[in-house]
């Protein structure tokens, strides 16, 4: 299984770094886990447009989903040739009237629906292609997903956006690598339910007992190495800031 970071930038693009969105790829399916601003453009350095298997939208925040109005217009209108076959998309409930509303002008109220497959996620275990995932409801303003992946006896785990909770450490329980958020600073932010700062995501890869924790989703005015030596104090595994382009294989 392999996670190449397409984006990794939180709440809007940074100059360097797309938003949220990370491929997964294994037995040669394509697993896209968010399309976050900016994200289009950079996936194209990794795959085809019409390469991708499925699409994961852990919630519905802009920085999260938007580009997929964009990816919308690249199936519905496709450059010389027929349209595509619809792609499975998982996501919360009203995704399809969240990216419709966004769009503004598809040519009917069900258009995203002739190109996107969407599935409604709920918590629990499912299969996507040669993956075993498993889904959580996680804490953030609005309805939220964390991932499991499971693949050839390797695991991965994606926080999306959240605060602490339970449901976090469960996914996160043993897996290989933990892509986890670390939108706030320890001491600076204290908004429950939010986001996590790096502290919090080290104490939470601690407890998991995770291999490796890449820290991701930082917003461009936060200090990434102040997250990233906050997270070293609590957790002495391999520890990382995500950053476009990189490549794992889990």
């Amino acid at each position: 299984m392999k996670l190449t970071v397409v984006g990794c930038s939180g709440s809007f693009p940074s100059a360097g770094s797309a938003c949220s969105s990370y491929l997964v790829e294994a037995d040669g399916f394509r697993l896209l886990l968010d399309m976050g601003n900016g994200a289009l453009g950079e996936l194209q350095r990794h795959v085809g447009l019409y390469d991708l298997d499925a699409i994961f939208l852990s919630h519905l925040h802009a920085d999260h989903c938007i580009d997929m109005c964009a990816y919308f217009v690249v199936r519905y209108y496709p450059h010389g040739g027929e349209r595509p076959a619809r792609i499975p998309v998982y996501g919360p409930d009203g995704t399809e009237q969240r990216l419709t509303t966004a769009h503004a002008d598809t040519p009917s109220d069900h258009a995203m629906s002739e190109v996107f497959d969407f599935h409604t996620l709920k918590p629990g275990w499912f299969e996507i292609g040669p993956f075993s995932v498993r889904t959580e409801k996680l804490r953030h303003p609005v309805d939220t997903f964390g991932i499991r992946i499971e693949h050839g006896g390797s695991s991965l785990t994606y926080s999306g956006d959240t605060g602490t909770c339970e449901a976090l450490d469960e996914l996160a329980d043993g897996t290989d690598l933990f892509l986890c958020e670390a939108s706030f600073v320890h001491g600076k932010e204290d908004i429950p339910d939010l986001h996590l700062n790096g502290r919090e995501a080290g104490e939470l890869a601690a407890r998991a007992g995770v291999g490796r924790l890449v820290l991701t989703h930082i917003p461009p005015w936060t200090d990434a190495e102040r997250n990233l030596a906050d997270a070293r104090e609590v957790f002495t595994g391999p520890t990382e800031l995500a950053a476009p382009g990189a490549v794992y294989e889990i």
